[in-house]
């Protein structure tokens, strides 16, 4: 069995361990122990500070642990809003029209605009499941927990949620877009580059060139990778577009992945999730159904499980229970993976 629970200091040794096992392009999970060490005591004060006031800027670092073993195998987070002091950099693809009444030609040129938001959405991130525990449903439950948090806890997040997506990068660290548009004004490898934009992403601003950026002029392996993802990171896309996350024309500006954006009420998993209460703790429930099942403390805790489904409340299984750390009369939150057919 598995459970989704707030990252602890414990982790630490684990979360490094899992890093190796990730490739070029997942910011949000550093090959770097001393950044890792900071987003780990980053989170652990988030959680242990819960406010009721406006989301600004908490991160929360969550990790799937296998119950039996204790093992850390995933991770995945989110930060309640991004920009502030730092902006949030991205480009946004807009239409430029051309014209020419004397040769009877119109066209319409896409073009690149830097945005640096200071006032921006919560993002969900930091998604990173081992490769040897890619089945059961393990991904989904991973990925859609983060959304049990939000419905609980909505005053916590911003209005409108974004998503970065992993953009087209090889085993070597290569990415076509980095090297047509951001190499030529950084002088840096993009495994570099995206490194330093998570100590400091003030280089972005004093470098990066503020004049749009004609797509056409770009070289083909370039223009071909704008808004696409990395082919590890497609299921991960389809699934929030499940769920109701959208390309709305925005990329990350190192290596042009898409960034999804959905309304926080809108995301299915937020607006299907209900609360109810535990009324009986059961050795085994006899429904077939699996649901995604949190508990609705700041201790936030998340797992997959059969329910027993009654007008009153719940039934959950023993071993649910212990998962979740919940008891009878405790209030719980639970969701089907999937949307209803």
């Amino acid at each position: 069995m598995y459970v989704i629970r707030p990252v602890s200091s414990r982790d630490f040794d684990q979360i490094v361990s899992l890093t190796k096992s990730t490739s070029f392009g997942l910011t949000t999970l550093p090959r770097d122990p001393e950044l890792l060490e900071k987003r780990i005591i980053e989170s652990e004060h988030s959680f242990a500070n819960f406010e009721t006031g406006e989301p600004k800027g908490q991160a929360y670092l969550f990790v799937m642990e296998e119950i039996e073993t204790g093992a850390v195998i995933g991770t995945c987070g989110i930060v309640s809003k991004v920009g502030g002091f730092e902006p949030f950099y991205a480009y946004r693809i807009e239409a430029s029209i051309h014209e020419s009444e004397t040769l009877q030609i119109r066209k319409e040129i896409s073009v690149l605009h830097l945005v640096a938001e200071h006032n921006g959405p919560s993002e969900i991130g930091s998604l990173f499941l081992h490769p040897d525990h890619r089945h059961a449903g393990n991904g989904r439950l991973l990925s859609l927990s983060r959304f049990l948090l939000m419905a609980e806890f909505p005053f916590l997040f911003d209005q409108e949620v974004i998503a970065e997506m992993r953009g087209v990068v090889n085993e070597k660290g290569k990415s076509p877009f980095w090297d047509a548009v951001g190499k030529h004004f950084f002088d840096l490898e993009f495994p570099k580059a995206d490194y330093l934009s998570l100590v400091n992403k003030e280089f972005i601003g004093d470098l990066m060139p503020v004049h749009p950026i004609y797509i056409p002029l770009l070289p083909q392996a370039a223009q071909e990778v704008i808004g696409k993802v990395h082919e590890k990171t497609r299921p991960a896309r389809a699934m929030l577009e499940s769920e109701g996350f959208r390309f709305d024309q925005m990329i990350d500006i190192f290596e042009a992945g898409p960034i999804l954006h959905c309304p926080r009420d809108g995301i299915r998993a937020v607006q299907e999730s209900q609360q109810a209460l535990v009324t009986e703790i059961v050795e085994k429930i006899g429904s077939e159904k699996r649901w995604l099942v949190s508990s609705t403390s700041p201790d936030f805790r998340v797992v997959q499980c059969h329910l027993g489904i009654q007008k009153s409340g719940i039934q959950i299984d023993r071993a649910t229970a212990d998962a979740l750390q919940v008891s009878v009369g405790d209030a719980v939150r639970y969701v089907s993976p999937k949307a209803k057919q």
